[in-house]
């Protein structure tokens, strides 16, 4: 299990960043192809650090191999479902509907939890399944306790829905995956950014940037380039290359999770980033807007739901019967 907290935890320091780093002018400027592009930069990032790592460990052909075996083709599909589709709803969330938005993107456990259950035969306990309810009962009211942003409601309502479905499928392909010794996680995760990467910088973005507001096929890398005069962008880049660090991290443990303790129990402890956005949210919110640290105070309900949330994921992930068994 705690892989999975890991997982939470470092997620919910990337999200706080890329939330900065979307309310940064100018990508803030930049409107519908804001969160496309933001999505790139974060998953060819993460690409780098996780090529980095493998690289050190000696793992590069070994991942190569992993590719073209059939787990590898399957996690690469998993890849561009969770990738530009879950990614991009999940930065569409955030952006459109404020830092709490993750809040509204963390329904992917119940969605990627009864897909384990049909397609992986999971089996998760009554008790299980009324935890992972009451966690995402506190999600819900973290979210509304906090006040998420009206504006632009929908889309951010369209962008939580890509994300639960993205990521809850991505999930379950991915332990699939992983079970036959084929793909080992951290080759997964090799995998899985690399094709993410690539996929939204040339197929995905230009399509966007040709079809929403008459703009132009190259639109889309203009801006990415733009971003890159650090004159006019300032912390955007170092920001977004901190997140996908912090991504990077999240990931390896969170596949960790989903190899050693299958995609239901893994989703409801990553579940916990809703909450711990919070804690993070603050150092952020202090660092790159200069506000003090009174103004990024949670409130009292906000603590206590997010409370729920973490203990809540936790029982919700746990299997007693297994814990007492092998105690014995």
């Amino acid at each position: 299990m705690f892989p999975g907290i890991i997982a939470g935890i470092t997620w919910a320091v990337e999200t706080a960043l890329l939330w900065g780093a979307l309310s940064l002018s100018p990508l803030a400027d930049f409107a519908f192809l804001a969160p496309l592009v933001a999505t790139f930069l974060h998953d060819l990032c993460s690409a780098i650090f996780a090529t980095a790592y493998n690289g050190v460990r000696g793992n590069i052909k070994n991942v190569w191999n992993a590719f073209k075996t059939k787990s590898g083709k399957w996690v690469a599909i998993a890849a561009i479902i969770g990738g530009p589709i879950g990614m991009t709803g999940y930065v569409m969330c955030i952006n459109y509907m404020g830092i709490m938005g993750a809040v509204a993107s963390a329904i992917f456990p119940a969605i990627g939890t009864v897909l384990a259950y049909f397609f992986l035969k999971e089996r998760m306990k009554w008790y299980q399944w009324i935890f992972l309810v009451i966690t995402l009962c506190g999600v819900f009211a973290l979210g509304i306790t906090d006040g998420m942003a009206t504006e632009n409601f929908l889309l951010g309502f369209i962008g939580a829905l890509l994300c639960a479905f993205g990521w809850g499928i991505e999930a379950v392909i991915l332990a699939k995956s992983m079970k036959d010794g084929e793909v080992t996680d951290e080759q997964a995760l090799q995998i899985r950014q690399t094709t993410s990467a690539l996929f939204n910088g040339i197929i995905l973005i230009p399509i966007v940037s040709l079809c929403v507001g008459n703009h132009s096929l190259v639109e889309g890398w203009k801006i990415t380039a733009e971003l890159f005069n650090f004159s006019v962008s300032g912390l955007i880049i170092p920001v977004i290359v901190i997140a996908g660090f912090f991504a990077t991290v999240s990931y390896l443990f969170y596949y960790k999770a989903i190899n050693e303790i299958g995609a239901a129990k893994a989703m409801a402890l990553n579940v916990t980033y809703a909450a711990w956005a919070l804690v993070f949210n603050i150092p952020v919110y202090m660092w790159l807007f200069e506000l003090t640290f009174k103004e990024t105070l949670p409130t009292g309900m906000s603590v206590l739901y997010a409370l729920i949330v973490l203990v809540c994921s936790i029982f919700a992930a746990a299997d007693y019967k297994e814990i007492f068994k092998k105690n014995k």
